[in-house]
């Protein structure tokens, strides 16, 4: 990871899933119950975290998380976009109507995790042309990676529990026909920490299998360069940004001001729509949220990376467990987790594996570039063409290593 994610201050252990309940896309009884164990919790890092019982059976089903029947409409009409926003999840089933093989939560990276459908845009098509009903899941990067990984859990449940409720009727999905899929997730970079952190804080309505790609955790010293001498100066900067007629504007600037932007980037940004506003929106979202946290005095990630690995040692709940790596990827930490997760995961009968690829850091977040040869074929033309070949294909041999890996656990 480089700096962390989304917003619960301590690890969410205590936690009993059976206890949330969602009414409607709101789920105020949850977050209430979320707060409230949140509270009544502590954890103390100088005695050895608790072992956990596995009782995760890897399949997803109703009634846990229950939604209300007319919450469907939340559901998004544009046909022109593979995916649609369910609260705040991006839902992306398998083209043509198929029926799906299984269900995966995804997670993306830290800043490009908050905008899943255009960072991630051609792994996810990859792997929902290979039969799967992607959940991605939206998220801000923070310090307090436990609240993380609390609140992306139940934003994940929220939006699940209302896909098995209501089906997908515009591409004429029952919930019949996802009923009883089972459950598996992906992530990357930071969002394979966040995925480790749920599949440790969490023991019920977990993934029967895990796919961490690229998993890092550095300290924040490590992860943000200067930072311990970034934390004064944005204490001393914040009150004037926050006045400024810039940063105003910036923050409040209308869809016709975000228009003549887009206009101006045309090559990049084919066409204007709301969906585009609230990609850019979110994505820009995360600085000021980050500064704040910065100017209050935050040093460190909550909880520090030590503490992470002494949790994992001892909670980690997911039966079955891919580590990819990259052959050119100097801030992976794969084998440090590998050597963390192997006790915990054979003490109850899991299996834990790990495959280096060809690719480096980014190779999830490869775009498919739209890349158009002149009238005359010309020697650049054919080093594009080559480089897009390259880059393409090392995605899809990740895609095709995701969906080979998990098929042995769809039985």
């Amino acid at each position: 990871m480089e700096l962390g994610t989304s917003v619960l201050s301590s690890p969410l252990g205590c936690i009993s899933p059976k206890a949330h309940a969602c009414r409607g896309l709101s789920c105020s009884r949850t977050r209430d119950l979320l707060q409230s164990k949140i509270q009544s919790c502590s954890l103390n890092w100088d005695s050895d975290p608790p072992l956990r019982r596995m009782v995760s059976d890897g399949y997803v089903r109703s009634g846990s998380f229950g939604v209300s029947a007319n919450a469907n409409g939340a559901l998004g009409n544009s046909r022109s976009k593979i995916y649609k926003r369910l609260d705040s999840c991006l839902v992306i089933p398998p083209p043509s109507g198929r029926k799906p093989r299984a269900i995966i939560k995804f997670l993306g990276g830290a800043f490009i995790g908050a905008v899943p459908e255009v960072t991630y845009s051609y792994l996810i098509e990859l792997l929902a042309k290979e039969g799967f009903l992607i959940i991605a899941v939206p998220y801000n990067v923070t310090f307090d990676h436990a609240r993380a990984a609390g609140e992306i859990y139940e934003k994940f449940h929220c939006c699940l529990d209302n896909v098995l409720t209501s089906g997908l009727p515009d591409d004429s999905l029952s919930a019949a026909d996802l009923v009883d899929l089972p459950l598996f997730s992906v992530g990357h970079s930071n969002g394979a920490l966040l995925q480790v952190l749920a599949g440790s804080y969490f023991s019920e309505k977990i993934p029967k299998a895990n796919a961490i790609i690229s998993y890092n955790n550095r300290p924040a010293s490590e992860a943000v360069p200067y930072f311990e001498q970034l934390g004064p100066l944005v204490s001393q900067v914040m009150p004037l940004m926050e006045v400024s007629p810039v940063y105003s504007m910036a923050r409040n600037a209308s869809g016709d001001a975000f228009k003549m932007l887009f206009d101006t980037a045309g090559a990049v940004i084919a066409e204007y729509d709301q969906e585009a506003l609230v990609s850019l929106n979110k994505f820009i979202d995360q600085l000021p949220l980050v500064l704040n946290q910065v100017s209050e005095g935050i040093s460190e990630f909550k909880p520090t990376p030590s503490e992470n690995l002494d949790y994992f040692k001892n909670a980690y709940n997911v039966p079955h467990t891919l580590l990819l790596k990259f052959n050119v990827d100097p801030i992976d930490e794969t084998d440090l987790l590998e050597g963390t997760l192997k006790p915990r995961v054979e003490s109850f009968g899991g299996s834990l594996e790990k495959v280096q690829l060809s690719g480096n850091h980014i190779t999830p977040c490869t775009q498919e570039p739209k890349w158009q040869a002149g009238y005359l074929y010309t020697p650049a033309d054919a080093i594009a063409q080559g480089l897009k070949t390259l880059s393409l294909n090392e995605t899809r041999v990740l895609s095709r290593t995701i969906s080979d890996w998990f098929r042995r656990f769809e039985a």
